[in-house]
């Protein structure tokens, strides 16, 4: 059986979960982690004894030995420049969503893959969701026949949203939205997006950011199928890190409803309250088996770098997201439509916002007072 040598770069929540992952697989030889917080790199060298641990990611870069790489950083700004030297330093890359925060830096991140031969990847883990998986079997059969709408709407705690947008300056749309963008476009393939409309609303998150608390956005296909997406992160904290789904698909010939919202674990104690364990959207080890998404997009990125076979998302499609979620940030600054693909006017707009939000000014106001 081939192995290989495997480097984690960020164990924070996410990578520490692909750094469980990949600890437990016979498919690893030696395991690399790197984190620039020593407490955190001396709590997942405890736990999952790899072969060494660094503070700078150029040690993972430079050790010739090591072919697949996990790029789970944090802040977001820093996939960009992590993912694009593990590129050129000849490594195979699965790198968190969002691929890059500009579009010119996915474009750049696809072409150093390509260029190099290289395995690439971004984590949209909800495409191993189960439940997922079977809309899109249903969908493939012909069961649903042609298929006319599909909606979804997702909360997350404020909590987690709370520590999300506390980290960076984005949007619902951008951060969590981004993952149903990713499923749903699967789910349709080969149709592309055409046109977005999108409208927020803001309360608990406005103070922390400037974010919106949800976002509802509607993308028109160029088959004609209508997708609305709903995505919000204001919660109240009784779910700790509780994600709640629910998806809608229409078909000509059949619908699917899917029930997400995790109510069926039910924790209730004297010390914590009620919680929904195995509720996030990752999901989380239960003893010897793992309950969600990303454990088994760990290893299927592995597996692929082995066996030489396609990846699950292709950079391409995770680019595609990205332009839609721009075009819905810019959509509900401007209350207008934007048609896809973008052109330089709604390009020129995203980078104006982006400006806006930089200065942490509120896109809210007329005025553009500070948030």
């Amino acid at each position: 059986m081939k192995t290989v040598e495997v480097g984690v770069i960020g164990v924070g929540w996410i990578g520490g979960l692909r750094a469980e992952a990949l600890s437990r697989t016979a498919l690893v030889d030696k395991l690399h982690l790197c984190d620039i917080k020593p407490d955190r790199l001396a709590e997942v060298k405890a736990k999952y004894k790899p072969a060494t641990t660094t503070a700078d990611y150029n040690d993972i870069i430079n050790n010739p030995n090591i072919s697949v790489v996990y790029v789970s950083t944090t802040p977001e700004a820093n996939h960009y420049p992590i993912a694009r030297d593990c590129l050129k330093g000849g490594k195979n890359v699965m790198l968190e969503k969002p691929i890059a925060l500009e579009l010119w830096e996915a474009d750049e991140l696809i072409h150093l893959a390509k260029q190099n031969n290289l395995k690439f990847t971004i984590g949209y883990s909800q495409r191993f969701n189960t439940k997922i998986a079977f809309a899109k079997k249903k969908i493939m059969d012909g069961t649903l026949g042609p298929v006319v709408s599909v909606l979804v709407s997702r909360h997350l705690s404020r909590d987690l949203g709370k520590k999300i947008a506390g980290r960076v300056r984005l949007s619902p749309v951008v951060m969590e939205s981004t993952h149903d963008l990713d499923f749903v476009f699967w789910l349709l393939e080969p149709a592309k997006p055409v046109r977005v409309y999108s409208q927020g609303a803001y309360g608990y998150m406005k103070p922390v950011n400037g974010s919106h608390d949800v976002m509802f956005t509607t993308v028109t296909m160029d088959n004609g199928v209508v997708v609305m997406i709903g995505g919000g992160w204001n919660f109240p904290p009784s779910f700790p890190n509780y994600c709640s789904t629910w998806i809608e698909i229409t078909g000509v010939d059949g619908a699917l409803v899917l029930d997400d919202t995790q109510r069926d674990n039910w924790l209730n104690t004297e010390k914590r309250g009620q919680e929904f364990p195995m509720s996030t959207m990752p999901g989380e080890q239960v003893d010897h088996v793992f309950a969600g998404g990303i454990g088994p997009e760990t290893i299927y990125f592995l597996e692929a770098c082995i066996r030489n076979t396609p990846v699950m998302v292709t950079p391409e499609s995770a680019r595609r997201v990205m332009e839609t979620y721009s075009a819905a940030d810019l959509s509900a600054y401007r209350n207008e439509p934007i048609d896809l693909p973008l052109t330089n006017e709604t390009i020129n707009g995203i980078a104006e916002l982006k400006v806006i939000n930089r200065a942490g000014l509120n896109p809210a106001n007329p005025d553009l007072k500070k948030v």
